[in-house]
């Protein structure tokens, strides 16, 4: 028996949150889509508790890679996250913007990636925006479908010139997700060599 249904029979998810757009943006990263509600420890990007990416940034920017969770409320500190993204002028957003989930999980493997997100409109919100960087292999190729580009190889770059905006960067970093197999720290070098492209670091 077929274990999925045919994707015009499943339902279609939007996207549960603004984009994290802080002023003078000047790097926006991208994954997929966020995990369903039962998988979240928190109402913001990277919300899964098994995922890496707090703790990347956190090694990254704080040398200590639980410094964004809080092991006693078993979620995250959302505001000292807003803060640390702010200061540095990180926006988030996710390739997906409506999505149909074929078996009912958060793997990229299995999402449906029914209207991607406006890159046009994230970037007129951002005209200081230089990099773009998506987390993952499913985010990079919808962000290169979106463009009309080549999606990068891991841990590179292409020039990307959008209509009405200064050249852009557009990275491909590596999935922050548990089931990618690198060390969190091993992760924390591609995005900080990201980061420091960016003249953020």
């Amino acid at each position: 028996m077929a274990d999925t249904y045919p994707s015009e029979q499943l339902p279609i998810e939007r996207h549960p949150w603004e984009p994290w757009i802080p002023d003078d943006a000047k790097v926006l990263i991208m994954g997929t889509f966020p995990p369903g509600e039962h998988r979240r420890a928190m109402e913001f990007y990277y919300p899964n508790r098994t995922n890496d990416f707090w703790r990347v940034m956190g090694i990254i920017f704080r040398d200590d890679a639980e410094a964004f969770y809080d092991r006693a409320s078993r979620s995250y500190r959302l505001d000292d996250i807003k803060e640390m993204l702010t200061l540095h002028g990180i926006a988030l957003s996710d390739t997906g913007a409506a999505v149909r989930r074929l078996k009912g999980n958060a793997s990229d493997k299995y999402l449906e990636i029914v209207e991607p997100a406006p890159i046009a409109e994230l970037l007129a919100r951002m005209p200081e925006c230089a990099a773009i960087a998506t987390t993952g292999e499913k985010a990079a190729m919808t962000l290169a479908e979106a463009t009309s580009t080549e999606a990068p190889a891991m841990g590179k770059h292409i020039q990307y010139s959008p209509a009405g905006h200064q050249d852009v960067e557009i990275w491909r970093l590596p999935s922050t997700s548990r089931a990618y197999p690198l060390a969190p720290e091993r992760k924390a070098d591609y995005y900080r060599e990201f980061f420091k492209a960016a003249g953020i670091l």
